[in-house]
């Protein structure tokens, strides 16, 4: 995918039209920790949960397995515009997958 380096777009702040410097942001991978997984169930049990008898609600099942699949091929293009005139950075609205992209 093909993109220009500057694209001449609507500044939020300047609330005119601006070229505009366009660069790829790369993702920062999301760690979140999963409420269902082994060592959280542990965790729980330390707080005095998940004990006794008759139904534990969420925890009355061992934690599903399910398939593993790999990567997508290709990932979501995460733009950020820079504004010449008064360095405001705006974010894309909503990425478009690509495999490759290329500033021109």
């Amino acid at each position: 995918m093909k993109i220009p380096k500057t694209i001449k777009r609507l500044c939020t702040k300047c609330k005119t039209h601006t070229a505009q410097k366009v660069h790829n942001q790369k993702f920062k991978g999301l760690c979140k920790t999963h409420t269902l997984a082994r060592g959280s169930t542990t965790r729980v049990r330390a707080r005095g949960q998940r004990r006794g008898v008759g139904n534990l609600g969420r925890y009355s099942k061992p934690p599903g397995g399910g398939k593993r699949t790999g990567a997508k091929g290709t990932k979501k293009t995460d733009l950020r515009y820079t504004c010449a005139v008064c360095k405001k950075i705006s974010v894309q609205s909503s990425g478009i997958r690509a495999k490759r992209v290329e500033f021109v």
